[in-house]
């Protein structure tokens, strides 16, 4: 019997390099050759339930509220400020007292025309019926209002001035009046000019008005700017703890700073404070808390926007726990949560792995 012929080490690498050739040929093709899985069945995923909510997004910031008072009457008086009447932010009607000089009182009245001479009988002019009026208003005089000052107009002083205590002289000293515009007026002293013991030497512009509001404004960055358009909704945090609605206005660049004040009005009405305004100090700039609404609130079902795909035609679905894609109607998105319609409430939806159900 003949013996087999021995394989040489060549015959055996050339088997070993033909056997792994072969299986790299195979591994090869199957690799190239397969068609590629569907991502959304090989990624891992779990369910949620579609649940009532709300989706809503908002940023929080510092709302700046300042008052910005003009000059509204000047100083006649002069001598030592012994007193003070007001403070800042009080309003002031016909006849309130401002404060003293030399203890005699400052009072305020209204008129177009600013106090510039002593008054009494046989003056005329425009000033002299600005005092008519005031003397009327007080219930001093209830002669006519003509702008002559007749006896009666000199009775009428006299009168007045007893109820200030000061001498019966039936003339008004140059220094007793300041004429503003308008009455009633929310008012502020020049605390630079007018204090307890500060000289007046007659001339100093001491009285500023306030307007009907602070002025309000947000300031933000270029990036939250551009979310926050006109008509944006801002609910300010009152000092009282109040809300005051407000919307967003005109914006203001400042290229140096890089910065943007955005403007706030009321939401019902120019007044964003309404009557509460006397929370805001007249002094400095008040910060208040304010939340700007980006995205208003919608209530509905809520589900995890991952839960939501996208056909190659563009219309937006979800799958169901059955595989099968329900297309819906997206009301809003914000937050990673969306709020839709076309499923019912608790209905399973498939989202990636790691997703959360919707929260408040």
């Amino acid at each position: 019997m003949a013996r087999l012929a021995r394989p040489t080490r060549g015959t055996l690498g050339a088997i070993v390099f033909a056997l792994a050739l072969g299986a790299a040929t195979t591994w090869a093709a199957m690799t190239v050759l397969r068609p590629p899985e569907d991502p959304s069945l090989s990624a891992p995923f779990t369910y949620v339930a579609a649940a009532e909510g709300t989706v809503r997004a908002d940023i929080m910031l510092n709302a700046l509220a300042e008052w910005q008072p003009v000059p509204v009457g000047v100083n006649r008086a002069q001598g030592v400020v012994t007193t003070i009447a007001v403070a800042p932010g009080d309003e002031v009607a016909q006849g309130s007292l401002l404060y003293s000089v030399g203890m005699r009182p400052v009072v305020v009245a209204q008129g177009m025309v600013p106090a510039f001479r002593p008054i009494g009988e046989g003056d005329e002019g425009s000033d002299v019926a600005q005092l008519q009026q005031l003397l009327a208003d007080l219930g001093f005089y209830g002669g006519e209002v003509d702008g002559e000052a007749g006896p009666a107009t000199a009775a009428a002083i006299k009168s007045w001035q007893m109820t200030l205590e000061v001498k019966q002289t039936g003339r008004v000293a140059m220094g007793d009046l300041i004429f503003v515009p308008e009455l009633p007026t929310r008012i502020t002293l020049d605390a630079d000019e007018v204090f307890r013991g500060a000289t007046l030497t007659g001339g100093e512009s001491v009285l500023r008005g306030l307007p009907a509001s602070p002025v309000f404004t947000v300031p933000v960055t270029e990036a939250q700017a551009a979310m926050i358009p006109s008509g944006t909704r801002v609910e300010i945090t009152s000092p009282s703890g109040d809300i005051w609605d407000a919307v967003a206005t005109d914006q203001v660049r400042d290229s140096e700073l890089q910065t943007v004040a955005v403007g706030l009005t009321g939401a019902h009405g120019p007044v964003l404070c309404d009557d509460a305004c006397g929370q805001v100090p007249v002094t400095g700039v008040s910060r208040l808390s304010s939340q700007i609404v980006t995205v208003e609130p919608v209530t509905g079902l809520v589900i995890p926007s991952a839960a939501l795909i996208t056909a190659a035609d563009g219309q937006t679905a979800v799958v169901d726990e059955d595989g099968e894609r329900v297309p819906v109607t997206v009301v809003t998105s914000a937050r990673g949560r969306s709020s839709i319609e076309g499923v019912a409430a608790g209905a399973r939806l498939r989202v990636p792995a790691g997703e959360t159900g919707p929260s408040e």
